[in-house]
């Protein structure tokens, strides 16, 4: 299923139902009092937060929605029925921002519910008119319409490992190893186009589309993907040991980091060195010894070893679990 991680949808919440002008009636009086009841009121549009990262998927055709109305006042002082609310499920980590007011609202936590738009007051009935001067109000008000807006919907993913580097780095094959995911893979840049999930012992982990100098201000894939990695716990930084220099590479997305969101440089990173089986020792060494001056936390790998992979799993859940 493709991940899809913005929409916009038009959003109403339901309009009030009208009050209405009725009469008491019996066998001895004809037109008795008034007896109009009030409208029901409209609807309210609350987002619901699940944990479901694909939640988004079900408003790429589906462009608007409503609650329902309130229902008209009835005879014999009746009210009308409230209209039912309207829940919209989305998935945590979701920004929701009202486009015309400009109001954002954050969905963080499982279960979180929260009001996006009020329905309109239902209308009075001629039975609420009623006064000591006037003891036939033939009178009533319609209901009032209920709140309208456009609403922008991203995601910034909540996940436990977040996976970064440059193209091609062999972050998806590491996220294929290590979950299930079967994610799309090629000897090319750009092969990830949207971010991809994978469950390792109950933890999640995302597949961060490879990151290009100048990712910050919209290059290659541009800091749409950006976003989904200010929310992960760990940073592993893939670095293929195939790069002419281990050291550029590092720092071109660091850099891209630092641009759109400093604080980004202070979560735990992992640096991770992979397709061992391509290299020599010496030259895997030499590799760990340049970048050992940037960081303590390095390790080398080759997705094609069995041992390797347990002891990347073993040492991620330890990491993720302090």
């Amino acid at each position: 299923m493709a991940f899809i991680d913005e929409v916009k949808i038009h959003v109403k919440a339901g309009k009030g139902g009208d009050g209405v002008v009725r009469w008491l009636s019996s066998k001895e009086t004809e037109f008795g009092g008034p007896s109009g009841g009030d409208g029901g009121r409209g609807g309210n549009v609350y987002a619901k937060a699940l944990r479901d990262v694909h939640l988004l998927s079900r408003y790429r055709s589906r462009k608007e929605a409503a609650a329902d109305n309130g229902n008209d006042g009835q005879a014999k002082n009746l009210f009308g029925a409230n209209g039912k609310d309207l829940d919209l499920s989305f998935p945590v980590g979701s920004i929701i921002t009202n486009i015309e007011s400009g109001e954002k609202f954050s969905l963080n936590e499982e279960g979180e519910r929260i009001l996006l738009l009020s329905g309109g007051f239902g209308g009075r009935g001629n039975r609420s008119f009623k006064s000591s001067r006037n003891q036939s109000p033939d009178k009533a008000t319609p209901g009032k319409p209920g709140q309208e807006a456009n609403f922008y919907i991203e995601v910034e993913l909540i996940a436990h490992i977040g996976l970064i580097g440059l193209p091609n780095a062999g972050k998806t094959s590491l996220l294929n190893e290590l979950t299930a995911a079967h994610g799309k893979i090629g000897d090319y840049p750009f092969t990830t186009l949207e971010p991809s999930l994978g469950e390792m012992y109950g933890y999640i982990i995302a597949d961060i589309p490879g990151l290009v100098e100048g990712a910050a201000e919209g290059k290659g894939l541009g800091h749409k993907f950006l976003r989904h990695i200010k929310r992960t716990k760990i940073l592993v930084h893939v670095i293929s040991l195939q790069n002419n220099d281990i050291l550029v590479a590092y720092q071109t997305v660091r850099k891209e980091l630092k641009v759109y969101d400093p604080t980004l440089l202070l979560k735990k990173e992992i640096i991770l060195l992979t397709k061992t089986d391509l290299k020599k020792e010496d030259e895997i060494a030499e590799a760990k010894k340049k970048l050992k001056k940037i960081s303590p936390n390095i390790y080398a790998v080759s997705l094609l070893s069995d041992e390797d992979m347990k002891f990347l799993s073993e040492l991620l859940v330890k990491e993720v679990a302090k």
